[in-house]
């Protein structure tokens, strides 16, 4: 019977795999080239792993730096109840991406989400997963201030997609501050149709 693989060697190995994709991007990943960085093999990548696609999923899933972690957090300290707090939550979300420890990882964020486009069979589960999960977390927002589920969930949809296209603009050569404008313009838009009736 084969030896289970090592879990403490297997999180190292995961956290190493982030840094390297935070600096290299996803595009030409090749398991030989990331394997020689890390000092072991790529059968050992495949051993821990499985597949390629399996190895950034899961290093970006245990990623204690994911915005969506620090999110969920920072949601159930707030329990919004009124638009102006569902505002301020995404008003302190939008701040977060901007943070020295995040803001490296956002182009390596976005690159999957555009991967997840090109070739849906091997990155589109990981595309689908984001934008599933920050959709989730915010139409529970919405349902606290007693939306219906159908209405918070076209709300957290409008939200998110919004938020995604403003942080793609962000990393352009315009930078950060015409996308924090247009950050607050797009919340002045949003809040009053927060109303739950």
């Amino acid at each position: 019977m084969p030896r289970p693989p090592d879990q403490d060697k297997r999180r190292e190995l995961t956290d190493r795999i982030r840094a390297y994709l935070v600096r290299h991007g996803l595009a030409g990943l090749s398991l030989r080239p990331l394997a020689r960085t890390l000092g072991t093999s790529d059968r050992m990548l495949l051993y821990y792993f499985g597949t390629k696609e399996a190895m950034v999923a899961e290093a970006l899933a245990l990623d204690e730096r994911r915005p969506l972690r620090g999110a969920r957090e920072l949601l159930d300290a707030l329990s919004p109840r009124t638009p102006a707090d569902v505002r301020r939550f995404m008003e302190e979300i939008w701040r977060r991406f901007d943070a020295p420890d995040l803001r490296p990882a956002l182009p390596l964020y976005l690159e999957i989400m555009t991967a997840g486009l090109i070739e849906p069979d091997r990155y589109g589960p990981l595309l689908r997963d984001v934008l599933t999960e920050w959709t989730d977390l915010l139409s529970s927002a919405f349902r606290n201030l007693g939306m219906t589920d159908v209405r918070a969930r076209t709300e957290a949809t409008l939200l998110v997609d919004a938020t995604f296209g403003l942080l793609v603009a962000s990393l352009t050569e315009g930078g950060r501050d015409p996308a924090d404008t247009a950050f607050g313009v797009l919340l002045d838009r949003l809040e009053p149709g927060w109303h739950a009736t």
